[in-house]
């Protein structure tokens, strides 16, 4: 379980391809404090570490999670969003994200605002997702409010201190993103009737 406030940024160092996993070395200043078995949010994505070496760590993405996320998309130096696991009595400062993304979404337009940026995004309806206005959503692990909600686009501002801190300020336009829409929607979702 995490928070989707995000801790530091990683930077990939290593790709490895075998069979139809990916194993991924992340050079970060978390590594010193990590142990094997630990879960960790990668641009959202909780994967658990399985070797440590120094300031770097490696993770596995298997077949699946690399079809529903943006992880086959890591380039040796590309950066990562990441977050360790919540710690049980500690302030929950962004929304309950769970690190496993419903699906990828693609950035349309970024406003810059006076003091404040406004990013667009639209995803694929066939998965019967849904924004609100006002409600959580989680872009590559961080927590986050939605601002306009439209049936397959939403909107949200990003303030200076997460545009500085995250991936938000490498995105472009056509940019893929990992959505975790908010768990409790998803819950009131699936028992709505489909009309």
């Amino acid at each position: 379980m995490f928070t989707g406030i995000i801790e530091t940024l990683g930077v990939v160092k290593q790709l490895v391809v075998d069979g139809g996993n990916l194993h991924i070395t992340i050079r970060s200043s978390l590594a010193q404090e990590l142990k094997i078995d630990q879960s960790v949010a990668h641009n959202g994505v909780c994967l658990t570490v399985i070797s440590l070496d120094g300031n770097s760590y490696t993770i596995t993405a298997i077949e699946e999670t690399l079809q529903k996320t943006n992880l086959e998309n890591l380039k040796v130096g590309d950066k990562v969003n990441l977050e360790r696991a919540m710690l049980m009595g500690s302030r929950l400062d962004g929304h309950i994200v769970q690190g496993h993304i419903d699906q990828t979404g693609s950035c349309t337009s970024i406003e810059q605002k006076e003091g404040s940026w406004v990013f667009s995004f639209e995803y694929d309806t066939n998965q019967n997702n849904v924004t609100i206005e006002k409600g959580s959503i989680t872009i590559d692990g961080v927590s986050l409010t939605v601002v306009d909600s439209g049936k397959n686009t939403f909107s949200v501002a990003i303030i200076p201190y997460t545009y500085e801190n995250t991936r938000f300020k490498m995105y472009e336009k056509g940019t893929v993103v990992n959505l975790e829409f908010d768990v409790i929607g998803k819950y009131v979702a699936r028992l709505m009737p489909v009309s």
